[in-house]
């Protein structure tokens, strides 16, 4: 009987909403998800703090449509690098799902970690465990409950908002954000409507949606019926030891008595943050966090039975005993992986400090001049990716090919881009066929920086 899978648990028969009051977890998963989970929020609120080369580690400007990766620029003319990192993205997703299932949802989600690390460590501090959480919610609204309801509602939107403009840093940096904070207010009355707004949001989804962002909203939770199989990893009921169950009873011996290992304590029920029963088999709200691994554990150690009846493991290995196994599809994402890693940091040592366009200006054609030379227009659009201003200077490869700029020397700012038109003149006997193809050699600091091909038209005859 699988009726479980015809709704999600937090859901009941009428379409309400079920909620869940999970018991605080303790146990060395749950120390180490701490451990892991705290590095990643120092890290999250620390980075645009940290500059190397004096840019910030991480920063994702969209208006200015400039990127910072620990301290490299990355510019528009970037974005296949952009691309190459997003397909990469997919296929390690694709491939740690595989290979570990749900694991990063429950260990690495920014959303599980701010709901069971930050937001739900606050409400245990003030309303108490899942049993006192429960009382709380039944008690008349006096002035205990109303006290509480009104301390944690409080740090729960202080906390959003801290966090709001934590990743607002990471779009407009935080100098500029310091700078708006320490401004008088009046000059950023639409930015802080906007950050109030977002604020707002951040804790409604903390504070009501919770686990439904998991378990309805993210499509990584849907995705994962799709990409799992008989051998992946995931935090699995051992049915073959644990069933059938039966309450435990001092001195006796349960296998000669037909039962299995599992008690029914309902411990690995009472500490899913999503609410499910994991002896009901892999289900889609399962975010792979161990809560019920350490509480199992713990029941199992108490009761003198070998630990691990919920466990990592594969289906594939309850059945049969086995350990993980490289199959042939792990092997083939793996290969990809590794040889799209390699590519992307090919593009990276390879790319350059320096990006030039040149387009022959819109809408305009040849023309010949006085002295019997062809001459069109071009624009030269220059990217600056490095700290250092440059000085530039356009010349041919061809010595009777003439350039012509309204200044002779570009200033091009660092971490800048200009845009220049400019004039260049052929003789007129060197078209051939309607074109001549040059090359224009850009010299910043009397230095050539960077070589664009052209073509010179002129009368095909």
């Amino acid at each position: 009987m699988e009726e479980f899978r015809d709704r999600i648990a937090t859901v009941n028969e009428k379409g309400k909403r079920i909620w869940v009051f999970p018991k605080k977890p303790k146990g060395p998963f749950t120390n180490k998800r701490k451990i892991v989970s705290y590095l990643m929020l120092l890290f999250l609120f620390a980075a645009p703090h940290i500059k190397i080369n004096g840019e910030q580690l991480l920063m994702f400007n969209v208006i200015e449509s400039k990127f910072v990766i620990f301290g490299a620029i990355f510019w528009p003319q970037d974005l296949y690098i952009f691309a190459l990192l997003l397909i990469i993205g997919v296929i390690f997703v694709i491939l740690f799902t595989i290979i570990y299932g749900r694991l990063f949802c429950g260990w690495v989600c920014p959303q599980t970690i701010f709901m069971e690390f930050v937001f739900r460590q606050i409400e245990y501090m003030i309303d108490g465990d899942w049993t006192e959480q429960k009382r709380l919610k039944a008690a008349p609204w006096d002035g205990k409950k109303i006290g509480k309801r009104v301390l944690k509602i409080s740090l729960f939107w202080i906390v959003s908002f801290l966090t709001a403009n934590t990743f607002l840093s990471y779009i407009i940096g935080f100098d500029q954000l310091w700078k708006i904070v320490t401004e008088p207010m009046a000059l950023h009355v639409g930015g802080l409507i906007a950050i109030i707004i977002f604020s707002t949001l951040f804790f409604f989804v903390f504070a009501h949606l919770r686990e439904q962002v998991c378990t309805t909203i993210c499509p990584y939770g849907r995705l994962q019926g799709v990409l799992l199989d008989a051998n992946s990893m995931v935090v699995a009921y051992d049915h073959v030891r644990g069933e059938g169950r039966a309450k435990f009873k001092k001195g006796e011996d349960r296998k000669e008595a037909g039962k299995g290992d599992c008690i029914d304590c309902n411990q690995c029920v009472h500490v899913c943050p999503t609410g499910i029963d994991i002896r009901n088999g892999t289900q889609l709200e399962c975010i792979n966090c161990t809560a019920c691994m350490d509480a199992c554990d713990t029941i199992m150690d108490g009761v003198g039975i070998e630990k691990g009846l919920i466990r990592l493991v594969s289906e594939n290995g309850i059945k049969n005993r086995t350990k993980f196994q490289w199959t042939r599809r792990v092997l083939s994402y793996t290969g990809l992986l590794i040889v799209l890693i390699g590519v992307l940091l090919t593009l990276l040592i390879i790319r350059d400090d320096f990006s030039t366009t040149i387009l022959r200006q819109r809408g305009t054609t040849f023309q010949i001049t006085d002295d019997d030379r062809i001459s069109n227009i071009f624009e030269i659009d220059l990217t600056n990716k490095t700290k250092e201003f440059f000085q530039v200077e356009l010349k041919s490869d061809d010595p009777n090919v003439e350039i012509d700029l309204a200044n002779t020397v570009l200033k091009l700012p660092s971490q800048q881009h200009v845009k220049e038109r400019f004039v260049i003149k052929a003789p007129y006997a060197s078209i051939k066929d309607g074109l001549k193809k040059t090359e224009i050699i850009v010299f910043g600091n009397g230095k050539e920086i960077d070589r664009v091909g052209i073509k010179i038209i002129g009368p095909n005859y």
